[in-house]
This record gives structure tokens, sequence and C-alpha cells, in this order.
């Protein structure tokens, strides 16, 4: 019986073996940056040697020795051209040199955030001053301000006060900064954006 179910099981078996698919090869790594030395694959390229002198149309496999000679790289910097322009030079210390430049790029970009400010239709005085010395910092640093005027319960009746108030910011922020989106009221509150001049 136990041998009538090993030869039970070994059927199935055979009927259920997955069907192989063949093996795809990897995909070949693409190399970012320049093309560097044997990865130059033109005939003839305009060469600019480690002195940074223009040595015109130069064979490839000659460039390659002129290269090798001075212990640096051939460096391909205008591949579109034709014939593509290389150059000779240290091509890790040329490669440090624009990772440090992106770096400072990017050090140097402002991104403009945008802050909110929350007020009231009843606000008082006091709160209404400490609210606009907060636009008036945020304008200071670059960011855009959104005014977001909340009404509850019955003071929906009143959205004309609602109106003046944000009329108000507008005049008082009007030298610093100018209005990017209008008072609109969306559901329960009144928005207006304003961005730094």
């Amino acid at each position: 019986m136990i041998a009538g179910l090993d030869a039970g099981r070994f059927a199935i078996n055979q009927e259920c073996d997955p069907i192989r698919r063949p093996m795809k090869a990897s995909p070949v790594p693409q190399k970012d940056g320049p093309r560097t030395n044997r990865d130059i694959r033109v005939r003839d390229v305009q060469l600019i040697d480690a002195e940074g002198q223009n040595r015109g149309v130069t064979d490839t496999v000659l460039a390659l020795e002129i290269a090798e000679q001075a212990g640096l790289d051939l460096v391909e910097i205008v591949p579109n051209a034709n014939p593509p322009v290389c150059k000779i030079l240290d091509y890790g210390k040329h490669r440090f040199a624009e990772q440090k430049k992106s770096a400072e790029a990017r050090k140097r970009q402002k991104i403009v955030e945008l802050k909110e400010i929350k007020l009231r239709p009843g606000i008082d005085e006091h709160d209404y001053d400490t609210k606009m010395k907060a636009v008036r910092r945020f304008f200071e640093e670059g960011d855009k301000v959104k005014v977001t005027l909340r009404f509850r319960g019955r003071e929906m009746a009143h959205q004309d006060i609602g109106y003046r108030l944000l009329e108000r910011v507008k005049a008082e922020t009007g030298t610093l900064a100018k209005v990017e989106a209008e008072p609109s009221l969306e559901g329960r509150q009144m928005v207006m954006v304003l961005a730094p001049r």
C-alpha cells in the first residue's frame, strides 16, 4: 500500500513539474557621467590637452596614448559635437569638483514654503498685532503666507467683517508682499495667499 502511495505521488509530481523559462540576461549597468578612456569608441576626437591647448582633430588611439603618457584620463566633455570634444585631465579630481559645485548650488537654493496664519473675525487688537509680526517675519524669510479666516456658527452671517479684516491685512502688508490669491470663501473659511515682493 505504501508503495502504491509513492507511485501515486510520483505520478502527481511528474504531472505538476513547473515549466522552466529561459533565464534573461541581466541588463548592462548604465554608467553615469561622461565616457572616459576606453569607453570612447569613435575614430577621431577634438582633443584639448592637459594645459588647455586645442590640438585639433586627433585619432582616438593617439589621444589615449597621450593621456596615458601624462598619467591622466581622456574624458569626453562634449559628446554631441562632431567629432566629440575630449579633454585630458584627472577624472577623479574632475568628478570631485563637479560634486562640490552641485552641492554648493543645492545649498544656495531657497525652498519657498507656504506658512499659514489663522485669524477669527472677532480677533482682539493685540492678537492681530502678534499675528502681523509673524507674517512680516515670514516675508523676510522669503516664504509665502496663507491667511485663513475661520467662521464659526452665526459668524457666517457677517462675512463682510471677514472681508474687511483680510483687506486690512492686505493693506498693511502692501509694501512687503503682493496678493497671489484674492480672498475667497471655501466652506466656513475665507482664504487669501500673499507672496513676498
